[in-house]
């Protein structure tokens, strides 16, 4: 689950009490954005078969301040966002040449629950993978022309909240994903822009441009 919560000490013990009070169990933390006096965790909530979702937002909801953005079902195995930021890397490296380009599009979907993934040659906004139902690809080739003066930490004052993106200045590629349950916040783009400078550095040699 995505909360805002008041960005002072203690609101965070406050809705993990009321996750406690219905014999729940936060097994996971990660601080996706903090400004204006609010800040955004994503909780990972292990909660007992008879307790339903309805009365665990029951609870939240008694912690003043609290708003909760998004709750949704996921694996009992999956990584943190950390170890699955690393487990890409080290996919990458182990990747054919050939296929890197195409495995990057997939990993990058997967970790952030994108609905698709897709990248774009740069010099003539020829599609190279596509995944899933991407946008227009016009649309996508103006998009990626429009932002490529932007720094990865302007990311997400100057785009949709529903996509992210990267430029891969060495194979000459732009790669982009999105999804339409829930925006993207900081470190989500802070994560895709390391992970994207990994994967530029595996296709500077690996791609073949013509």
């Amino acid at each position: 689950m995505r909360v805002w919560l008041p960005d002072r000490p203690g609101a965070l013990g406050q809705v993990a009490s009321r996750i406690g009070a219905v014999r729940g169990d936060v097994v996971g933390i990660e601080i996706l954005e903090r400004g204006g006096g609010s800040a955004i965790d994503e909780l990972v909530v292990s909660l007992p078969d008879d307790v339903s979702r309805e009365q665990l937002l029951a609870e939240i909801a008694f912690v003043e301040g609290v708003a909760v953005e998004d709750v949704r079902p996921i694996d009992r195995d999956r990584p943190d966002a950390g170890m699955a930021a690393l487990t890409i890397a080290a996919v990458l490296v182990e990747t054919t040449p050939d296929l890197r380009l195409e495995e990057f599009c997939h990993q990058l979907q997967v970790l952030v629950d994108g609905s698709w993934a897709l990248a774009m040659r740069t010099c003539d906004g020829v599609t190279l993978v596509e995944r899933g139902n991407p946008p227009d690809t016009n649309w996508l080739a103006a998009f990626f022309a429009g932002t490529r003066h932007l720094s990865a930490g302007d990311h997400g004052r100057a785009a949709p909240d529903d996509v992210v993106w990267a430029h891969l200045e060495s194979p000459g590629v732009s790669v982009a994903a999105g999804r339409g349950d829930r925006p993207f916040h900081a470190r989500e783009r802070q994560q895709v822009a390391l992970l994207a400078r990994v994967a530029d550095g595996l296709l500077s040699t690996s791609l073949d441009r013509a």
